[in-house]
């Protein structure tokens, strides 16, 4: 099986005043972050605005992703979906591209048991071909999987790993106890260190769009054992996001890739953009950082 630890952005979606998908700024933070030395990228999750894309869209930025970074770096794609049919459309979209995973968040809005969440990643699994990585995010997701849950929910081939945005790190070291093989991906930027000694194989994140150096670094600190100077990087990263409360995740991270020349900063609405007062704050505060 292919190695999928390391290092990954998820990726934001650049737009041109929040409306038409912005391909130069695409391109530009892709390279960017390449240069970079990023293992791969997560296309099409939450940092990418993903439930505020229609199909078209979504299927618009994965053809465009796989033809600017090509066989590069690692590709997997978020096909999650609360209508399962199209998860398994965008599923098999992706691996028709040459996507090297997909990924999926678990159905929500409504409160499905386990076995029907079950069920759901079973219908993406006999889809495709592809490895498979479930994405466990109950603060934003509202499905709330146990231990145990989460443990059933690996045991499977083809359920390669698991991207695990939460901050039950018990979890992430259960997972890692059943299964030493399989990769289990950080989802929490803040805590990226903490997933790291639980057992994590890597991460995906949002700051990494700007700071991958610095989680790059991390990663490799840890597996040199240098605890204490990881931990030192994971204080600079971390006061960034210490404003996402103030001024908003989504739209502090485009308007800190603005800042780079990357993208004009807007979001898709709802979201609002950073405002004058939120750019002076990252502009004097958060630019020194990078």
């Amino acid at each position: 099986m292919k190695d999928f630890s390391g290092i990954y952005p998820a990726l934001v979606t650049p737009f041109v005043g929040g409306d038409a998908i912005d391909e130069q700024a695409l391109s530009a933070l892709i390279e960017w972050n390449i240069q970079k030395g990023v293992h791969g990228f997560y296309v099409c999750g939450s940092t990418a605005e993903v439930f505020l894309l229609s199909e078209a869209e979504r299927r618009y930025l994965m053809r465009l992703t796989r033809e600017i970074v090509g066989n590069r770096v690692n590709l997997i794609v978020q096909c999650g979906s609360t209508n399962p049919r199209e998860a398994q459309s965008l599923a098999k979209y992706a691996e028709k591209l040459g996507y090297d995973a997909v990924s999926a968040v678990a159905p929500f809005y409504y409160k499905f048991s386990f076995a029907e969440v079950l069920g759901y990643y079973r219908s993406i699994r006999d889809a495709v071909s592809l490895p498979i990585f479930p994405y466990n995010i109950p603060l934003f997701s509202g499905v709330s999987m146990s231990g145990g849950q989460l443990i059933e929910l690996l045991d499977d081939d083809r359920f390669v790993g698991i991207k695990h945005t939460s901050n039950d790190y018990y979890q992430m070291e259960q997972l890692r106890r059943a299964y030493p093989d399989k990769i289990l991906f950080n989802g929490f930027d803040e805590m990226f260190l903490c997933g790291m000694i639980a057992g994590a194989s890597g991460g995906i994140g949002s700051t990494y769009n700007y700071m991958a150096d610095k989680y790059l670094a991390m990663y490799d600190l840890f597996h040199q054992g240098k605890i204490e100077e990881a931990r030192k990087i994971q204080h600079i990263v971390n006061q960034p996001i210490d404003v996402f409360g103030k001024f908003g995740g989504i739209p502090c991270v485009k308007a800190i890739l603005k800042c780079m020349g990357i993208g004009d900063g807007t979001c898709r609405r709802p979201f609002t953009d950073c405002t004058k007062e939120a750019y002076d704050y990252l502009e004097k505060h958060v630019l020194p950082l990078l």
